[in-house]
């Protein structure tokens, strides 16, 4: 995370994703993304060989893309997360599947009730 980002700019730009419901994940996922981005933070699954020399700094920002994801879903699905999901994109992938499958139901209904 870029030192240099001041702790009301930080919790400013976490404030700006919204939090996540059953029709907003592509926004939730669009914002989240710009977020990290600005903070320096990477969303990786496998550290690289430069990664490898700079461990400390990839353990704390997936560490902090994991608690902003945290932040910006309900508690209730909180619920639903394993606590063996430790890396943010795995984190990530498990929300996507969820509100995939949401999705993929409620166009389904959409389209039934057109009928």
């Amino acid at each position: 995370m870029d030192s240099g980002m001041a702790p009301a700019n930080i919790t400013a730009s976490i404030n700006t994703i919204p939090m996540l419901n059953g029709s907003n994940f592509k926004s939730w996922k669009e914002n989240l993304k710009i977020v990290l981005g600005v903070m320096d933070l990477d969303l990786v699954d496998k550290s690289t060989s430069e990664q490898k020399r700079e461990k400390e700094r990839w353990e704390k920002s997936n560490r902090m893309c994991v608690m902003i994801m945290k932040k910006s879903i309900p508690e209730a699905f909180k619920g639903t997360m394993s606590e063996t999901l430790t890396k943010a994109k795995d984190f990530l992938e498990h929300i996507e599947k969820s509100f995939v499958k949401n999705e993929k139901a409620e166009i389904s209904i959409l389209l039934t009730s057109l009928i």
